[in-house]
Order: structure tokens, then sequence, then C-alpha cells
């Protein structure tokens, strides 16, 4: 190449395409500018219009949660308000006059069920009925999950389909032969009874449950554990329990809930002299057809009593998930 070809550079040097360099030295801010323009504010743009539509989503989302929230909890709201009303405000009108007199309210209705002794006496025979058969559920439901689960033995799989089978076996079919049953061993009309025919029909599904979830646990867990010299009572207890913590809470709940909210069975069979909370409160309404000042906080107390068992094991069943997916 001679010298002839080679172009003088503007910027001081020389170059053998110098208008190819010139070019980019022209067109290179300006692309620069025209590339942020074409891309910088279109991709600021976008992700700003999806997080204003994921807050609005969120935002809308929460707004329903907490409307449904309020109409699932209104009829509690309605019932703790009557039961601060007295008889003649009652009468007059619903307990939504509160919200615009709520001078009304008044604590003798909770002075009159305090010294209700039948009210009283059966809330502790709720407890002395509800405590004993969730227990029993719990811990003989836990036993037999964990023996069909991983324990070999003959005719397993034909039992468990039989304990499957007795989940659909309704209440109401058995309450004459275990009443006949009851009477000819005296356990008619006794807590203990109520305690038995509770326990009986909340085993079923306790086994069910359970089962499933102890089959879950991995086996190289347990032949390890075994390894180390781990008996089965010892592995039930060290490693099955603790794993199991989130079922076990979940049906203790269960358990509770329907023992507590029961009538047909503690109708039958609960002795009509100390009654549990939802008998005691259905002979009120037969025999007092106007007792509101005693049923509306009888009501809200019989009611308010699972709601607090259930918050409380609540949060220890979220424990018992977050170890067990942990684990």
């Amino acid at each position: 190449m001679s010298r002839s070809d080679v172009t003088p550079d503007p910027a001081g040097g020389t170059s053998a395409d110098g208008p190819g360099r010139a070019d980019r030295a022209a067109s290179g801010p300006a692309g620069a500018a025209g590339r942020a323009g074409a891309s910088g504010p279109a991709g600021a743009r976008a992700p700003f219009a999806e997080r204003a539509a994921g807050r609005l989503a969120a935002g809308a989302l929460r707004v329903f949660l907490v409307l449904a929230a309020l109409f699932w909890l209104l009829p509690t709201l309605g019932l703790l308000l009557s039961s601060f009303l007295s008889p003649t405000d009652l009468n007059k009108g619903g307990w939504w006059q509160v919200l615009t007199a709520p001078s009304r309210l008044t604590a003798d209705n909770y002075e009159r069920l305090l010294a209700n002794d039948t009210i009283t006496g059966s809330l502790l025979n709720t407890f002395a009925i509800a405590v004993p058969a969730t227990l029993l559920v719990l811990v003989l439901g836990a036993f037999a999950g964990y023996a069909f689960a991983w324990l070999e033995f003959p005719g397993r799989d034909w039992l468990f389909l039989l304990v499957v089978g007795l989940l659909v076996v309704p209440v109401q079919v058995a309450l004459i032969p275990v009443s006949e049953l009851f009477g000819s061993i005296g356990l008619f009309e006794t807590t203990a009874g109520v305690v038995l025919f509770h326990t009986a029909f909340g085993l079923p599904f306790a086994v069910f449950l359970l089962r499933n979830f102890f089959a879950e646990i991995p086996r190289e867990l347990l032949e390890a554990a075994r390894l180390d010299g781990a008996g089965e009572l010892r592995l039930f207890a060290r490693v099955v329990l603790p794993l199991g913590g989130p079922a076990i809470a979940s049906l203790g709940i269960f358990q509770f809930l329907w023992v507590w909210n029961d009538m047909l069975v503690a109708l039958v069979f609960a002795d009509s002299a100390s009654p549990p909370a939802t008998v005691a409160l259905q002979q009120q309404v037969r025999q007092f057809g106007n007792n509101i000042d005693v049923l509306a906080p009888g009501a809200f107390l019989s009611m308010v009593i699972p709601l607090v068992v259930f918050f409380a094991f609540q949060r220890q069943f979220v424990s018992g998930v977050m170890a067990g997916a942990i684990k």
C-alpha cells in the first residue's frame, strides 16, 4: 500500500479506511442515544407496569379475603353483641341496634349465666368428654397407624381395608345396638359411655390419616434408627411421632371440635342429670322459650372455647409443618 492510499485522521492519526471511522465517530453518540431512547424507557415502563398490576391484584385479593372473613364472622359477632343485650332490648330489635346505641350493652347476662349451675356444669361436663375422647383417639390412632404403615403381620392389608370401610358407617346406624350394649354392661347414661362411643367412631379416620402420613416417612431413616439399636417403641417415640406432628395436631383439632359440638350422641348416651353444653342449651330452649339472657352468652361461650383451642393448636400445627418440611 502506497502513502497516497493512507487517509489523514482528523483526530491526529492515520487510517486506511478513514471515512468508515468518521462514520463511526459521527454515528456513535447518535446511535448510543437512539439505542438508549429505544430500549431504556420501554424497559423501564414494562417492569413498572408489571409491579403495578401485581400490587393491584394483591390489594384486590386482600380486600376480598377481608370481606369474606367479616362475612364469615358476622354470625359470631351478632351472637356476641346479643349476649350483652338485655331480653327487653332483644325483643325490640336485633343485635345491630348496638351500632347506634352502644349504651345498651350490659354484662348482666353473663352474671345470670355464672349463677346458672346447669350451664356452668355442662361446660365442665363437655371438657370431661372432649378431652379424654381426643387423647384416646390420638394415642390409639398413632399406634395403629404406625403398625399398619411399618409392621408386618398376617392380614394387615385386609384389616386396613376393614378400617377404611368403617369410615362410611353413619353414627345413626349404631345408636340402637350400642345403646343396648351399654345398657347391658352399665355404661348407658354415663360419661364413660359417651367417651367410648366418640373414641370408637373417631378411630377409623385417625388410623386412615396417620397410617398414610407415617407411610411417607423415608424407609432409610427408620432403618438407620434400627441399626443404631432403637427398638420399635423407641423408634415410634423418637422418630415417627416428631415427624408426624402435623398430622397428629390436625387430627386432634378436628376430633376435639367434633366431640365438643356433638349433640346427637350426648343426647342419647349422656347422663340427663349432668349433660354436656349442647344438651344443656337445648334443654333451656325447650323448658324456657324466652330465656335468651342465658342462651345467648351460653351459646357464645360454647362456641368461643373451640375457637380458642383451634387457634392455639393451629400455631403448633404450622410449626410442626415447618419442622417436618425441614427434616
